[in-house]
Formats: C-alpha cells, sequence, structure tokens
C-alpha cells in the first residue's frame, strides 16, 4: 500500500500537533518496514532534528515548500496531483480542501477551537473550522487521539462514529530512559506554550500561597516558549517572584532529563485533546498533578493528582499535598509509569497501519 502523509505541520511554529506527526511518521516508515511505501510532504532529509521554534528544515528547503502548500490550497488541481499517487492520502489541519480522487483520513488533535473559541487566536479557530467542514466532514477515516476527543467530535460535529479510530498518541523513548538533571534546588515543573489554555496565571495564583519554607525547598520551573495573549503572564513570570524561574524554550534533547529530574509535575490546562506533557512526566516517572477536565483524566488515570483548574484553592492544595508527602509521590510514579506503558509510538504506529489498510 502507498500511503501519502501530509506533514506540513513540520515546516511551521507548533508544539503538540508538530511532536506528533514527527514521531508518528517516524514510526509509521519503521512499522512499515519495507511492506507499505510512507511518502511525506514535505520530503524530510534524514540529518533534520525536531524543533518547535520553527521549520525543521533550513530557510531554502522551507519556503518553496510552503508556497506549494499554499497552491494546494488554492488549487484542486495541485492537491489531486498529490494525492492521485496514493491509495490513502493522510492530511493534516493545513489542508483546506479534500483531494477529489483518493481516499482521505485525517487525525482531530483537540476540539478547543468549538469548546472554547476565546483561547484561540481567531485565525486559528477560522482554519479549523474550514479543516472540518472540507476534509473530516468528508473523509472516509480518522484518528482521534483520545477517547474524551473522539466523544467531543462526535457531539460538536455530528461525525459518524463508525468512521473515528481512537489511537493514543505516543511518547518519546527518551522519556522512559530519562537520567534526571541535577539541580541546585528541587523543584516543580511545568512545560507547555504560554498561552491562555495553560492556565498558567492560576498556577503562579496557587503557589504564590504555599508556605514560605515550601518555596524556599522548591522553586516552580517553567519551560515553554512565548505563544498569544500573554503580555500579563510573561511580565510575571519575568519578574521572577516567589520562587518562580522562567526557562523559555527547551530544546526536545534536553527536555527529557529536566522533565525527569522534577520532584512534581503541574499541567493545570483548561483543555487537552491527548496532553504530552502529562504522558511524558509520567513516562519520566515524576508524580504528576493536573486537570479534571478533557483528555487529561483518561490519560493521567492513577498517575496524577486531578484538581479543578479553575480553582486556585484545590491547585494549591494539591501542590502542597504532593510537596509534602514523599509517599504519595512514590505511589504517583510507579502508577503513572505504568499508564505511560500505554504511549508507544511503535503501538501508535502499528495501530494506524491497521487503520490504513482497513480502508484501502
Amino acid at each position: 500500500m502507498r500511503i501519502g502523509i501530509d506533514a506540513s505541520p513540520l515546516l511551521l511554529r507548533s508544539a503538540g500537533v508538530k511532536t506528533w506527526t514527527w514521531h508518528w511518521l517516524e514510526h509509521l516508515r519503521k512499522a512499515a518496514a519495507g511492506a507499505d511505501v510512507i511518502e511525506s510532504f514535505p520530503s524530510l532529509d534524514r540529518r533534520a532534528r525536531l524543533v518547535h521554534e520553527g521549520s525543521v528544515l533550513g530557510p531554502l528547503a522551507t519556503w518553496p515548500r510552503l508556497a506549494l502548500l499554499y497552491g494546494m490550497n488554492y488549487s484542486g488541481f495541485l492537491l489531486d496531483g498529490f494525492a492521485r499517487r496514493f491509495d490513502v492520502c493522510h492530511l493534516s489541519n493545513q489542508i483546506r480542501r479534500r483531494p477529489r480522487k483518493a481516499r482521505v483520513t485525517a487525525t482531530i488533535h483537540d476540539m478547543t477551537c468549538w469548546l472554547m473559541p476565546e483561547l484561540h487566536t481567531a485565525a486559528n479557530v477560522r482554519a479549523d473550522r474550514a479543516f472540518s467542514e472540507q476534509v473530516l466532514r468528508h473523509a472516509d477515516g480518522i484518528i482521534a487521539v483520545s477517547e474524551n476527543t473522539c466523544r467531543d467530535a462526535i457531539r460538536l460535529l455530528d461525525l459518524a462514529p463508525e468512521k473515528i479510530e481512537v489511537i493514543y498518541s505516543g511518547v518519546s523513548e527518551a522519556f522512559f530512559d530519562a537520567k534526571p538533571h541535577m539541580a541546585e534546588r528541587h523543584y516543580a515543573l511545568f512545560v507547555g506554550t504560554i498561552e491562555p489554555r495553560k492556565n498558567l496565571d492560576t498556577l503562579l495564583d496557587a503557589w504564590s500561597r504555599l508556605k514560605p519554607s515550601l518555596r524556599e525547598e522548591f522553586e516552580l520551573l517553567v519551560a515553554g516558549p512565548p505563544g498569544w495573549g500573554v503580555e500579563r503572564t510573561m511580565a510575571r513570570l519575568r519578574s521572577g517572584q516567589g520562587g518562580v524561574r522562567y526557562l523559555g524554550y527547551v530544546s526536545e534533547e534536553d527536555l527529557p532529563s529536566l522533565t525527569a529530574g522534577a520532584t512534581v509535575f503541574v499541567y493545570p490546562s483548561l483543555y487537552e485533546g491527548f496532553g504530552f506533557p502529562v504522558a511524558q512526566a509520567m513516562a519520566a516517572r515524576v508524580p504528576t498533578l493536573t486537570s479534571n477536565l478533557s483528555s487529561l483524566p483518561e490519560i493521567a488515570a492513577a498517575g496524577a493528582v486531578l484538581i479543578d483548574p479553575r480553582s486556585v484553592d484545590e491547585l494549591h492544595r494539591g501542590l502542597e499535598l504532593l510537596l509534602t508527602s514523599p509517599s504519595l509521590r512514590a505511589k504517583l510514579a510507579r502508577d503513572g509509569f505504568t499508564q505511560a506503558q500505554k504511549f508507544r509510538w511503535e503501538t501508535c504506529a502499528r495501530r494506524s497501519l491497521e487503520f490504513f489498510h482497513r480502508l484501502g
């Protein structure tokens, strides 16, 4: 079988979707093992590395591919020319139309543009809704990255349930094997793009309520690039108040050890389609505190303390509980690591190939 993968998110500044696309494509090729042909747009130099702040390719390779992507969205002829070579063509949300003569699949990563449009830019909302109307509604098959995302998509988009397959995303092996980062002080860790959906201001409020003795013993490290609409949040982070240290963007190479070195991982997001940071923390055996909303209880299971992310009081109590209870941390580390075994890229790739073959 010939399978075409639209990997255009790799040309853009992106976080979770880019992580998914990079690892999924790599493991699809391994799982195919020559029995299937996996071809991507853009084609990737094997020396490329995963970076989130820009394209995985250099400028001279990126700009012509972005121009072609624009042309494919403008011209059905170009898109049909790309798709007709494959038995199945898997599209990302960068594509705005469905090829006319191809079996088409796509992935739903989350439904925040419908559930919480105020937490996205207007351009993101328009793009996701155009993708839904032009691609998802007419796709031959759809992957959802969690049961919660699947249920939300069926409810909000009126998609046929039999077309959707839930296939969990994976976690890089580097997190399962990570050696802890050695730091001068113990630390709690947050990882994610700084944007309204990640709810970082509530975390900062909760952290400021901890006893001074706890904030002397533990730092709160915040890792992630600035997103949109966070001027006030960034000012708070850069002020260094209350034992909070902002690290900025942390590379894929450095993130596993930074995660493994944390005493506690905290992630009070308002909505996640899957929640890579939580799955990664559990794989690194780090006790986790996260939200009781969206897919996060499904992904964390017994590996995390769950709180209402809108409640400063609950978040404060959860932090205090974990930071003062070594026995609870040990239990969560064990249970989280067990839960994280569900999130292997090899399993994701194998199940994805089975999904393609059923359609082909």
